[in-house]
């Protein structure tokens, strides 16, 4: 991801597409989807940063951390604009900037972003799953099989994928949601919760990785 892409459009298609196809387990298939696409982003940018400047883990996961939560506030502010119609796409653009986070701080740590724990742990660390070995068995159960069509309207189908997804990303309370609704108003909401969400995650992981 360049320094000044839009994070959404980073949103695999096919991520989209088994989200919603499967929105119970949309943060398993994230999760998945991430290890894939952002280890090896991860893996590249703390050896650059070590080799060029000769920055410590604490400090690559401080960088990490405040690039990160820009890109969340930006990508809030941006989904923000149509309210109701752009909660969804709102918090899967979340969820991948969060997802991204988590492997960026491993990688700063010295831990290999491509470990098959690193999804697992990520998991854990956005408070889906008590212990790593359950989330891990959970990522391969979803591995192995087919997505399973979800039965049901493609209305309840979107709320049961924003629940999903709201959870994932650390908004638990129903309240957190209500500016989300309003046109406009939205902009900021979203740019506020989605940065402060971010940096939570973003401590947790320093605090995980780094000791």
């Amino acid at each position: 991801m360049s320094e000044t892409s839009d994070p959404r459009a980073e949103v695999p298609s096919s991520l989209w597409e088994r989200v919603r196809a499967d929105p119970v387990r949309a943060p398993e298939h994230i999760a998945l989807a991430a290890a894939a696409q952002h280890a090896p982003a991860a893996e590249a940018w703390a050896a650059e940063k070590r080799q060029r400047f000769g920055h410590n883990g604490g400090e690559l996961a401080e960088m990490a951390k405040r690039r990160h939560a820009t890109l969340a506030r930006f990508e809030g502010a941006a989904t923000g604009i149509g309210g109701v119609f752009t909660v969804v796409p709102d918090l899967l653009g979340l969820a991948w900037i969060q997802t991204r986070l988590v492997f960026f701080v491993a990688a700063a740590y010295g831990y290999d972003p491509r470990d098959p724990m690193r999804p697992a742990e990520l998991l854990v660390l956005m408070n889906l799953y008590d212990d790593v070995h359950t989330a891990r068995a959970a990522l391969d159960g979803v591995g192995r099989t087919l997505v399973e069509a979800y039965v049901g309207s493609r209305m309840e189908r979107e709320e049961t994928l924003a629940v999903r997804l709201a959870k994932m990303v650390g908004k638990r309370a129903a309240r957190r949601f209500a500016g989300r609704l309003i046109p406009g108003v939205a902009i900021a909401f979203n740019a506020i919760g989605n940065e402060r969400d971010t940096r939570a995650l973003a401590d947790r992981a320093i605090r995980f990785y780094g000791g």
